[in-house]
């Protein structure tokens, strides 16, 4: 492990690789030497191959610099990681660990042996007596996998990493230190009137990163815009490479039509002022007393012509560009132009370079705990191997002196106790034999009495599946079970699901049915359920191989008149994918047990899965029956007025009978939408079921960590 007091923070670009080293001399941090190397091509271009200009990147970095005894903070992009912050209730500070940890089952959507983490308190939280009160937590993770392929380059040109570091928590650091630092060292945070906070606009290659901050609290998000998007925008529009367009985008006041490259380039600049504008509304909408005074741009993006005023200009803020560090010192860094020209992409090295110097708000490290006890036992290794020589030469001396008086042991002290050990010894062994066969004997029984009693269970398992699908469709219970009249709820407003049939095939392996169409269906669809019903999509859904082994396959065939044109993203296919295949998947069935009592099963737990939208077509328009009208008292209505003598008219659907009741038609046309649904189902017992629910609760059980305090647990959810 590096043993020097400067720190090199190293950040590898899409586009170049940046270094930054510093120091600490008296109170001042001091730049000590930099380093800019851009690529030949940007690592998103199809024809680069990243892992070659990154490895000369740092073979070039390697000839120019000494990086071997100095400690190193690596930086990684913040869409590859994640960071919450959340509030935890007044709990002892030695306990917030256990609420940490529980935080982190809740948040980190992978197991946590996969991933490595990471927590602090944020500054400005409030200490009394060993309780944190008024506090706020953050908590970092990035999968184990990926942290090592960020760390793959730096391995391979033999770089030891002390320290990696999100982005976006770099920044934080480098403004917290360089332009909050009175109000974080001085001031006390009030949560009932916070300061004014910062926006800071990160812009990388290919996307940007949005921290909002008033020194005590952070909140960031990444966004999917980046420089690249301009260089994209001139080589489409104006038929470009895209080399020529990235120099064109550098130098457009020297084009010789400028303007034409600004009008180009003007809907990325729109782009990303929309997405600003939307991520400064959301912070707004969960900080309504947060008050917003400034915004500061980073990233060599900002040096295009125009870009920081047209922000200004529709932001409503003010901007600056992060092109000076007021903090940082060292004339014989700062004053070099290739510095000065590259300044604003070096404030992630900056940020990086005061969390290695001890001077940052957050100094957790996603660098992983085996890398870390692996060079803690290297450097001790030398003191082990000589405690280990002195422990074994100990031993020796300590072996030949019990070797000497043993030699003067007479062994016939020893043959009743060896032949009383022989005896017990062979008693054990017959008992352990004769438990090995009524074992058997149990286990046999078991099978048989397993197998006698599915068999009446399985008689069941047909009624309770059509009764499963019968409580997954959708339907409206109606006063007086009779649904009203179409004036009083029109067609288009009923949200009842009609089933016309339900048909089902078996497979002797479902694998034959699941196949890599139907499976790529089934994800296409499983998004657009997701996307409709503002559902998150799991992780495991992209790595799911579908249903094996034997089973049937139930096709649904329906239909239902929720159409309306003013029900946009809520009519056809999507009331199909919110109501029927949602209930498919998320509604509970009460089965009864067999002793009176009904038992709550999800659809999984029955053996329903993969529900899948066949057909995805819109809603036609199809003529029904009028249920208001009445061909009986229209010919009773006509003979009365013949009889009567009274004036007859024209008897037309709209029209009046001569009593001046209104005729009704005898059709009505409505939006009707048919679709086919089809869904796996493999028999589960009663038995299996209870069985399975018993096994996954006693393994939550066996991961959950039980706090020290469970109203702190209690109090935390």
């Amino acid at each position: 492990m590096a043993s020097n007091n400067s720190v090199w923070g190293i950040e590898i670009g899409q586009s170049a690789l940046k270094a930054l080293r510093c120091s600490v001399k008296g109170d001042e941090v001091v730049a000590e030497a930099f380093d800019y190397i851009e690529y030949p091509k940007i690592l998103s271009q199809p024809e680069a191959e990243p892992e070659e200009l990154i490895r000369e990147a740092l073979e070039k970095f390697l000839e120019r610099n000494d990086s071997g005894s100095h400690k190193v903070c690596l930086s990684v992009p913040g869409q590859s990681g994640l960071a919450k912050f959340f509030k935890p209730p007044p709990v002892e500070v030695k306990k917030v660990a256990d609420i940490v940890r529980y935080e982190a089952r809740q948040q980190i959507p992978f197991d946590l042996n996969d991933v490595v983490w990471d927590y602090q308190m944020m500054p400005g939280s409030t200490v009394e007596e060993g309780y944190a009160l008024e506090s706020e937590v953050g908590l970092f993770a990035m999968k184990r996998e990926m942290v090592y392929r960020q760390l793959a380059p730096l391995t391979a040109a033999k770089i030891e990493v002390d320290i990696i570091q999100l982005a976006p928590i770099a920044i934080y650091n480098m403004v917290a230190f360089d332009r909050m630092n009175e109000r974080v060292e001085n001031e006390t945070f009030d949560l009932d009137n916070p300061p004014p906070s910062s926006v800071i606009l990160s812009i990388g290659t290919d996307s940007s990163d949005l921290i909002v901050t008033n020194g005590f609290r952070i909140w960031q998000r990444s966004m999917p815009i980046g420089g690249n998007h301009f260089t994209r925008q001139l080589t489409k529009d104006l038929k470009l490479t895209f080399a020529k367009a990235e120099h064109l985008k550098r130098n457009a006041r020297e084009a010789v039509d400028p303007k034409m490259v600004f009008q180009t380039m003007r809907p990325v600049f729109n782009d990303m002022v929309t997405e600003v504008q939307r991520s400064i509304g959301f912070f707004r909408s969960l900080n309504r007393k947060a008050e917003i005074s400034e915004l500061l741009v980073t990233g060599n993006t900002v040096k295009m012509p125009g870009l920081a005023a047209y922000l200004g200009k529709n932001l409503g803020l003010d901007v600056h560009v992060l092109d000076r560090f007021n903090r940082l010192t060292g004339d014989d860094v700062l004053s070099i132009p290739t510095f000065r020209d590259n300044a604003p992409t070096f404030a992630v090295c900056y940020g990086l370079c005061l969390q290695g110097l001890n001077k940052s708000q957050i100094h957790a490290s996603l660098v992983p705990r085996e890398i870390v006890v692996e060079r803690v036992i290297r450097a001790k290794k030398p003191w082990t191997v000589a405690a280990c020589a002195t422990l074994m030469a100990g031993m020796v001396g300590h072996y030949a002196f019990t070797e000497r008086s043993w030699s003067k042991t007479h062994p016939d002290m020893w043959k009743g106790a060896a032949a009383a050990v022989e005896q017990m010894n062979s008693y054990s062994t017959q008992q352990f034999s004769e438990d090995d066969t009524l074992t058997s004997k149990l286990n046999y029984l078991t099978v048989l009495g397993t197998e006698v009693s599915s068999t009446a269970e399985r008689r069941l398992v047909w009624l309770e599946v059509i009764r499963a699908l019968n409580a997954a469709v959708p339907r409206t219970i109606y006063p007086e079970g009779k649904p009203p009249s179409p004036k009083v709820l029109p067609f288009e407003d009923r949200t009842d699901i009609h089933i016309l049939s339900v048909e089902s095939k078996k497979y002797d392996d479902l694998t034959t049915f699941f196949t890599e169409d139907v499976k790529k269906r089934w994800r296409e669809e499983y998004r657009n359920w997701a996307r409709v019903t503002n559902s998150p999509i799991p992780e495991t859904m992209l790595t799911d191989a579908g249903p094996t082994g034997p089973g049937w396959v139930f096709e649904l065939r329906g239909y239902h008149y929720y159409n309306s044109a003013q029900r946009m993203g809520s009519e056809g296919s999507n009331h199909v994918r919110k109501s029927l295949i949602t209930n498919l998947m998320k509604k509970p069935i009460d089965l009864p047990d067999g002793k009176g009592q009904l038992l709550r099963f999800m659809p999984e737990e029955v053996g329903l899965k993969y529900p899948l939208l066949l057909n995805e077509r819109k809603p036609a328009l199809v003529r029904i029956p009028n249920p208001d009208y009445d061909a009986e008292a229209i010919q009773e209505a006509i003979a009365k007025a013949q009889k009567e003598g009274a004036p007859m008219t024209p008897i037309v659907p709209g029209g009046k009978l001569p009593d001046g009741t209104k005729i009704e038609p005898a059709q009505l046309e409505v939006l009707r939408h048919d679709f086919v649904v089809q869904l796996v189902w493999q028999e589960t017992t009663m038995t299996d079921r209870l069985k399975a629910r018993e096994e996954k609760e006693a393994a939550e059980k066996a991961n959950e960590v039980t706090p020290a305090d469970p109203d702190a647990i209690a109090s935390a959810q």
